[in-house]
């Protein structure tokens, strides 16, 4: 059926604008290192036209440095128009990039509210209100259990302003018991057991009532 008909011819391929922006600036890279080559060569033809004096050859040497300096020239454009192209492409592309990332969302935020609206179908208000009513009346009541529990029994009024009077004389008397006069007692002079009836001058000497010191047994012999 191929031979009598012959085959359909494969569509071609939509392009890419990815592909476009890295062909162009792939072109673009190519000019740039012609552009380089072209300095090097120009650099050369400037730095031998220094050295030379006024002639012919110094002549031929300027008519090829000005047709290296058109070829750059000429180059240089191209490569700004491959780049202008390039940044318009991209430009575009983030355009394109950016309405997709906004169909996202609003999918994602759609899917959302359906959850939510699904989620608060199961939410019944009134229910909510009557539970909180209910805790709220269930507090009330536990707080007035307590205030019966600590009620007091049997126990008498007193005014408050004579428990204060009988709070300033219990404070008054414990001032009166705080006596520290035994502390200005005389100290009493310490003394080694065994010598108590012993009287000894400041140079440990023993010495009789009068204060002379005594004479040992041996020399009053």
């Amino acid at each position: 059926m191929n031979r009598i008909f012959g085959s359909r011819k494969p569509q071609p391929q939509a392009p890419n604008l990815n592909d476009c922006i890295a062909n162009i600036d792939s072109r673009g890279e190519s000019v740039d290192k012609k552009i380089q080559r072209l300095e090097q060569e120009l650099s050369k033809y400037t730095d031998q036209i220094k050295k030379m004096r006024e002639g012919p050859a110094k002549q031929a040497v300027k008519q090829k440095a000005l047709r290296v300096l058109k070829q750059k020239k000429v180059y240089e454009q191209q490569r700004d128009m491959l780049y202008n192209q390039s940044f318009n492409i991209e430009q575009q592309n983030m355009a394109i990039q950016s309405m997709k990332d906004t169909h996202i969302t609003v999918q994602a935020m759609k899917t959302g509210l359906k959850e939510m609206k699904k989620e608060f179908k199961k939410v019944d208000i009134n229910k909510i209100e009557n539970l909180q009513d209910d805790l709220e009346d269930l507090l009330e009541q536990t707080n007035e259990v307590q205030d019966v529990m600590s009620r007091n029994y049997g126990m008498p009024e007193v005014d408050e302003s004579e428990l204060l009077a009988e709070l300033d004389d219990i404070a008054n008397e414990m001032e009166g018991d705080t006596d520290t006069s035994y502390l200005d007692a005389p100290s009493v002079p310490f003394k080694e057991p065994g010598v108590d009836s012993l009287n000894v001058n400041a140079d440990g000497i023993q010495v009789d009532e009068f204060g002379l010191p005594k004479l040992s047994q041996a020399n009053r012999m």
